[in-house]
């Protein structure tokens, strides 16, 4: 008797390990396993999107050819035209004539004073003309009149020359007379009067006067004609 109990406390362990294993086999228990998607430590990062092969639209409008800017209208040159007066002291006469942009100028005191000057005319309307001895008429054609100075042997006259209506103008004679050298200039103002000088073999002398409408005049018993002057 004594030496069955410990036998049956043996064969109750055995039971009871055989029942444990029976028991795990039926409920068919599966160990979980970790994944790394399941981890809270690692992050899965989104698919790039696939690149859009599509162009789109451009939202500037289209490129048009620039416009060029329009040239700067050119000033038309001064007018053909013919301009006498006298100077501010009425001292002295100044005609010009002006051809496509370029004059001829002639200061008269009607005495001994004088100079045929010339040069060009700017779109302006602005000239500088030139003569011997240094002579230099400045002017500036507005409208109807040519205003301006004429610097000549020390002198300094300021003028206005209104534009001129035959037979008013410039007039010129060069000839030879009985041996001599015959050079006259004659300025015709819109009131009729006559300023000019005759030179005899480079002598200046008062002009006659001629008719201003044929230009005829006589010299030393000679006849001529006096040609309106131009450039």
């Amino acid at each position: 008797m004594k030496r069955t109990g410990p036998l049956f406390t043996l064969l109750a362990g055995l039971l009871l390990a055989l029942f444990m294993l029976s028991l795990n086999a039926t409920t068919g228990t599966k160990p979980t396993s970790t994944s790394k998607a399941d981890s809270p430590s690692y992050k899965v990062s989104p698919s790039p999107a696939p690149p859009n092969t599509k162009a789109s639209p451009s939202s500037s409008p289209p490129m048009t050819p620039s416009s060029s800017p329009s040239p700067s209208p050119t000033k038309a040159p001064a007018p053909n035209a013919d301009y006498a007066g006298r100077t501010d002291d009425d001292s002295s006469a100044v005609a010009v004539s002006l051809r496509d942009g370029h004059a001829i100028a002639y200061f008269c005191d009607g005495h001994d004073k004088e100079s045929w000057l010339k040069g060009d005319v700017e779109a302006d309307g602005s000239m500088k003309l030139t003569g011997g001895g240094g002579s230099v008429l400045n002017g500036t054609l507005k409208g109807r009149s040519i205003r301006g100075t004429v610097d000549i042997e020390g002198g300094h006259y300021a003028f206005t020359a209104d534009k001129a209506v035959k037979p008013s103008g410039l007039y010129r004679a060069t000839a030879t007379v009985r041996g001599a050298r015959i050079d006259g200039g004659w300025i015709v103002l819109s009131t009729g009067k006559q300023v000019g000088i005759l030179r005899r073999d480079g002598k200046p002398s008062p002009a006659p006067r001629i008719d201003p409408e044929t230009g005829a005049v006589t010299i030393d018993g000679q006849r001529l004609t006096a040609r309106p002057v131009t450039p």
